[in-house]
Formats: C-alpha cells, sequence, structure tokens
C-alpha cells in the first residue's frame, strides 16, 4: 500500500496527463488544475517538514560525532595500572 505522498504524487501525474489530453473540456480542466494545486501545495508542505527532519539529524548526528570518546571500565588505561606499569 502506498502512504500518503506516493499516492498524491501518483494523483497529481494523473491530473497532469489528462491535462496535456486535447479532450479534456475546459470545466474539468479548471477543476483538475485546482485538485493539483491544492496537491502540489500539500505535497510541498510535507517535503519541507522532511527537509526540516533530515536537517535536524545531521546536525545531531554531527554533535554526536564531535563528542570525546569515553573509554569504558576495563580499558587499556586501567590494566597498565594493575599490570604495574
Amino acid at each position: 500500500m502506498k502512504n500518503g505522498f506516493e499516492s498524491k504524487l501518483s494523483r497529481l501525474e494523473e491530473i497532469v496527463a489528462k491535462l496535456e489530453e486535447e479532450q479534456t473540456d475546459l470545466d474539468a480542466s479548471v477543476k483538475l488544475f485546482e485538485e493539483g494545486l491544492a496537491l502540489s501545495k500539500e505535497m510541498t508542505q510535507k517535503l519541507q517538514e522532511v527537509k526540516f527532519k533530515v536537517t535536524a539529524l545531521k546536525k545531531k548526528g554531527a554533535q554526536l560525532l564531535s563528542e570525546p570518546f569515553d573509554a569504558p571500565a576495563g580499558s587499556a588505561d586501567e590494566t597498565d595500572e594493575t599490570d604495574g606499569k
């Protein structure tokens, strides 16, 4: 089953194809155009939300990578002390 974004994209592609047909009358074309604009607006908003989330995750990932690594208990420093070195 397609998610909401994919089904909207599919519907938008159908609308474009119908608008490109010369057989579509003017009234139907206007209704299709209005539907297409609404879908486009919804999809643009969704893409902006996803872009924001990805940007936030990338920043969080960069912060995690730049934090110093804490050695776990039983690390080489502790074993050196027990060996008498």
